[in-house]
């Protein structure tokens, strides 16, 4: 991949990153509306190769978000799935840091049997450093990075240069602008003040999935209210990332395409493959 890098600018080879993989078919765009994905998709544009643009609505992520990919980027198709978020949390139980079912079923759908474009960058963690390539095949899917190795300042550095629109919500200090108290966040009291119907909104799950837990399946007859002697008490320890939660009682899906550990990048090409042990 180090050839590719030679004396070019790094918009310039993300460019023909772009129109090297481009299928038939176009691109399926994983659009979520943050920095990475409106860089992505003006880099798709200056390639100028056929795609279209997917947002997968999961019903927790900031209104000014929302707002943004619908005045912005109307052309952004949204995929609203078939149970919603609310619904899926009194079937599966609380997502956790260990047990994010709702990126299964909310974040990772769409673009099967199709070539995704996406803004996965290897800054982001090193779990996405361990797993993602140039390319990264996941079961039907091929993932192509144009961005893999852009650092955030290459990001804001594209946007402030090309004048590209970007969320308001970076410029109050949100870093990522994921859904409302996802699991993995950790500035749960500012986002329960800035969001506060969607904070009510997980409480009254908390509660409601509490009140009928006898009714869900179970490991053991212990589980069946856990230590906590109230709803209230289950929906605290859990906003302070209590590391006795289990979370998923149900299920145990957690991310899979986007948040992985334990696949190794093949260091020739530049591609995962994650469904090969030998990568």
């Amino acid at each position: 991949m180090q050839g590719l890098l030679f004396d070019k600018s790094m918009v310039s080879v993300a460019v023909e990153r772009i129109r090297t993989f481009e299928p038939e078919d176009g691109y399926w765009l994983a659009f979520s509306g943050g920095k990475d994905s409106v860089v992505t998709k003006a880099l798709t544009d200056l390639a100028g190769v056929k795609y279209e643009a997917h947002y997968n609505v999961t019903g927790i992520d900031p209104p000014e978000l929302v707002r943004f990919i619908r005045d912005v980027h109307p052309d952004v198709k949204r995929d609203v799935p078939p149970k919603s978020f609310w619904r899926l949390f009194q079937q599966n139980g609380f997502p956790t840091r260990k047990t994010r079912w709702c990126c299964a079923e909310l974040k990772e759908r769409g673009g099967k049997d199709r070539i995704v474009l996406s803004g996965v960058r290897w800054a982001e963690s090193a779990r996405r450093r361990n797993r993602h390539g140039l390319v990264t095949t996941w079961k039907n899917i091929t993932l192509v990075n144009p961005i893999i190795d852009w650092e955030d300042a290459d990001v804001w550095t594209f946007i402030r240069e090309n004048s590209v629109r970007y969320c308001s919500l970076y410029d109050e200090g949100f870093q990522r602008l994921g859904c409302v108290l996802c699991p993995m966040a950790r500035d749960t009291a500012r986002q329960i003040e800035r969001w506060p119907k969607i904070a009510a909104s997980w409480r009254r799950a908390f509660q409601r999935f509490y009140d009928t837990c006898e009714t869900l399946q179970r490991r053991s007859a212990r589980e069946k209210k856990w230590r906590w002697s109230s709803a209230e008490a289950l929906w605290r320890a859990w906003l302070d990332r209590d590391a006795s939660l289990r979370g998923n009682l149900v299920m145990a899906k957690e991310c899979e395409l986007f948040a992985g550990a334990g696949i190794e990048i093949a260091k020739d090409c530049g591609v995962v493959d994650m469904e090969d042990p030998e990568l």
